[in-house]
């Protein structure tokens, strides 16, 4: 009966000393759900090179970034590839001129901040035909551009008009949601999150 109670005191004993004063190495961190930095620092392998496995472990995907869908040419897009940076998603219709005034300083950010900054494209309330259409005649083919057909990330992201940005800083949390005419102001907002 002594081995039953003086064992998980042992355990409990050896884990506070442990991580009492954050002192746990990384693995030990990680194996128990926790992290010694904060959530956005790009995370460590998950396998030894040894053991064949080359899964590595990205940053920490925010909810609204799980979600997968397809470009306009037809290439699948998962939106896990955006965590770990700002992300500004644009929500575009193909017949809007609103839309089309946004294209050039939109794709000018994307252009500017590539590699600290995402942007895509989400196209609705139409066919995938004029999407593809709308982004040879804006020159828009840079970044990646989703069709959303269906509407999902639309309803997503809470988007019910075309025009608009919804901004995400590197967490995944909404920083701006709105109309920017013309795309002004769009620079600034992203230079403001990367730095």
């Amino acid at each position: 009966m002594r081995a039953r109670t003086v064992l998980p005191a042992a355990l409990a004993a050896a884990l506070f000393t442990l991580t009492a004063c954050g002192a746990g190495s990384g693995a030990e961190d990680a194996a128990a759900g926790t992290s010694p930095s904060n959530a956005s620092s790009p995370a460590q392998p998950s396998a030894s090179p040894d053991s064949g496995d080359t899964t590595t472990a990205g940053p920490a995907v925010p909810q609204a970034l799980r979600f997968t869908a397809t470009t306009v040419d037809g290439t699948p897009f998962n939106g896990e590839t955006l965590a770990g940076k700002p992300a500004v998603l644009w929500f575009w219709a193909p017949w809007c001129p609103k839309c089309k005034a946004q294209a050039a300083e939109t794709a000018k950010v994307a252009a500017d901040h590539a590699g600290k900054a995402n942007v895509v494209g989400v196209a609705g309330l139409d066919k995938n035909t004029a999407m593809k259409d709308f982004v040879a005649d804006t020159g828009t083919d840079g970044f990646p551009q989703l069709s959303d057909e269906t509407g999902e990330l639309w309803k997503r992201f809470k988007v019910t008009e075309q025009s608009r940005y919804v901004i995400l800083d590197k967490d995944g949390r909404t920083v701006y949601e709105g109309v920017l005419p013309g795309g002004k102001g769009l620079a600034e907002k992203v230079a403001g999150l990367t730095g």
